[in-house]
């Protein structure tokens, strides 16, 4: 890669809108699709996802934990998801969640972000709650490998209130200190739950990203998504998972009606 991921992420955005589409094949969507639980059927499910929304939405961000539970026969559909999605020019966000220091923090990153690895992806989450400073090493291969990182702030989950108030200003620094002199876009971010009642930040101040987990089966709407981000309407990328995937024969026309209507929302 020549860009860094924030260039590339603000190029993606302004050509396909506001729209990251995660694939969670979990054992309840296998089902809703008629497939039973198993490695091939996993593989079934992620090519069908791959094909129909490579092209109509911005991001794809895939769950490691629904490949991992398969070991190496998982894990191998994962790489070929990942690599069929950055093949198609689609940007990549791998939902690892990893959080480290020192070594371990550094593997994590040779593993994800290295673009020689076989599981390389434009971009991870991470958390930081180790102390954001030892998110510093996955900084900066990151930036090192023109990729990534969105770090958990104020996830969308009802039990993180509590923790992550308390801790999220110094998370928003971090990254905002990240970020200092990054044009268009750093390539930093943030994950800020589209259900939360505040992201407790003046989130364009962080000139990079934030990921909007939460659309649909989690209760946020396309008008959530507008109303919340209002202050940052050129860097969010709302996501949805569940709501988009429970119906094959629907799928790409319900990505498409979401993107068009967060788009709306956000104009």
């Amino acid at each position: 890669m020549d860009e860094p991921f924030g260039v590339r992420l603000r190029a993606r955005l302004d050509k396909y809108g506001p729209l990251c589409v995660g694939i969670d094949p979990s054992p309840a969507l296998l089902e809703a699709w008629g497939l039973d639980d198993s490695p091939a059927a996993l593989d079934r499910f992620t090519r069908t996802v791959v094909d129909e929304v490579h092209d109509v939405a911005a991001v794809v961000k895939p769950q490691s934990a629904f490949f991992e539970r398969w070991g190496s026969r998982g894990i191998a559909v994962l790489e070929r998801c990942v690599a069929d999605l950055r093949a198609a020019g689609t940007l990549v966000i791998l939902d690892v969640k990893r959080g480290d220091i020192d070594s371990t923090m550094a593997a994590y990153a040779e593993a994800y972000l290295d673009q020689g690895s076989p599981l390389a992806a434009d971009a991870i989450t991470v958390s930081p709650y180790l102390g954001f400073g030892s998110l510093a090493g996955a900084i900066s291969s990151a930036l090192a490998n023109d990729a990534g990182l969105f770090v958990l702030a104020r996830t969308s989950n009802p039990e993180a209130l509590e923790l992550q108030s308390q801790v999220s200003a110094q998370i928003y620094a971090g990254v905002e200190a990240a970020n200092a002199g990054a044009s268009p876009l750093g390539s930093i971010g943030v994950v800020v739950g589209a259900t939360v009642a505040d992201p407790g930040y003046r989130l364009g101040l962080l000139n990079g990203p934030v990921l909007a987990p939460g659309l649909g089966t989690q209760g946020a709407s396309p008008s959530d998504v507008g109303r919340l981000f209002s202050g940052v309407r050129q860097a969010v990328i709302p996501s949805v998972s569940r709501a988009a995937l429970q119906d094959p024969a629907k799928l790409r026309a319900t990505v498409e009606s979401y993107r068009d209507a967060c788009a709306e929302a956000l104009a």
